[in-house]
């Protein structure tokens, strides 16, 4: 016979480690993905020279 005490205790504590392993993965792919985009800021910073700023247009009086 089954024990219905151990079973909810082990489908609460599946409960728990599931969710904690779904929000460290998605730490993990919102950690890689900021270095991803800033590995290739730096990749074009580099080839690509910086421009200046648009010069702003005379309003007409």
């Amino acid at each position: 016979m089954k024990n219905p005490w151990m079973s909810m205790y082990l489908s609460a504590a599946n409960r728990i480690a599931n969710t904690a392993r779904g929000h460290a993965t998605a730490a993990v792919k919102r950690e890689a993905a900021k270095n991803t985009r800033q590995l290739t800021q730096v990749w074009f910073d580099s080839f690509l020279p910086p421009t200046g700023k648009p010069r702003r247009s005379r309003k007409a009086k």
